[in-house]
């Protein structure tokens, strides 16, 4: 069984990339086209991987999809447009965008967009900026309250609009970060999840871009030329925690290819018995049964980590 072309929301996907690369020739032209149609395939793949895996969308839903105006929901929105046209379910989008009146914003252009490819959408005006910039002190990160006002407000608008689910534009890269941050500064093994219910009970938050990895939102904002809007509330400032975390991140995968995405498929991979949460596991009830247990302790033996995978013009070397 294959598993790329028995997925409905893959298999065209995977007939689409394999005729464009037997129809592309020689050209450095003709290459970046195919570049690009390669690049389309697999973000296209990637979110349809997702959707299936956490079973994101289904029939009859009406997605919200939270446009800031950067890279990331422009791709989201862009690739969830492409999957509407041949997904197994029927289901809307509504673009959304919060205006939180931040000086300079341009606010003609995500509606321009809007119009010129035919979504629907819905722009909410609400004045967060000034309530930001008078509560929190200067020189302190504004992220924290300017995330939970825009929360507040997103969920509300998405009652107005009737939607389902809410899909946010978090990829790969933001959800290692967001552990990596959380083990730093915050004590405690917490990411972004795919799927979750929100905290107030009333709504479903998807991460359709989270098995795509930031380099590709980039080359295809790129490619597209979207009209990216700079965040001049939380982009402007400097020395951020997550900023720092992601240039480390960017960093680790220059030297050590690969390292990144072990992080994120270790996310997945979750031993409990073998972390130190006493809610996932009863340590202190932890008795011998004399029954073989393949996740039991082996304190004696040599653990034998896999070797990373291969990647093209690298030579892994394994030291003992």
């Amino acid at each position: 069984m294959n598993a790329v072309t028995d997925n409905p929301w893959l298999a065209e996907e995977a007939a689409a990339e394999a005729q464009a690369s037997a129809d592309a020739a020689p050209g450095n032209k003709i290459k970046i086209e195919r570049e690009q149609i390669k690049l389309e395939k697999r973000l296209c793949r990637e979110v349809g991987r997702a959707i299936t895996d956490f079973n994101m969308i289904e029939e009859g839903d009406k997605i919200m999809v939270c446009m800031s105006g950067g890279k990331d929901s422009y791709t989201l929105l862009d690739v969830l447009r492409k999957l509407q046209k041949r997904a197994p379910v029927k289901f809307e989008l509504v673009a959304v965008n919060l205006d939180q009146k931040q000086p300079g914003f341009p606010d003609h252009v995500l509606p321009e967009y809007f119009q010129s490819i035919g979504v629907d959408y819905h722009i909410e005006t609400q004045d967060t900026y000034s309530v930001v910039k008078r509560v929190v002190p200067e020189g302190k990160t504004t992220c924290g309250l300017c995330s939970r006002l825009r929360r507040a407000i997103l969920y509300k608008v998405a009652d107005e609009l009737g939607c389902t689910k809410v899909a946010l534009g978090h990829h790969r890269d933001d959800i290692v970060q967001t552990l990596m941050l959380n083990m730093f500064y915050g004590g405690r093994m917490k990411g972004m999840p795919p799927k979750l219910v929100s905290d107030d009970g009333r709504h479903v938050v998807i991460r359709p871009l989270c098995y795509v990895t930031e380099k590709d939102t980039t080359r295809w904002a790129q490619y597209q030329n979207f009209p990216i809007i700079p965040c001049n509330l939380c982009g402007s400032q400097d020395g951020l925690q997550r900023v720092a975390v992601g240039e480390l991140l960017r960093e680790w995968d220059k030297k050590f290819p690969g390292r990144v995405e072990s992080m994120f498929r270790a996310m997945g991979h979750i031993v409990t018995t073998h972390m130190m949460d006493p809610n996932l596991h009863d340590f202190k009830n932890a008795k011998a049964t004399g029954i073989a247990d393949p996740n039991g302790d082996m304190a004696f033996d040599h653990e034998e980590l896999p070797t990373a995978p291969a990647l093209a013009g690298l030579q892994v070397v394994q030291l003992s």
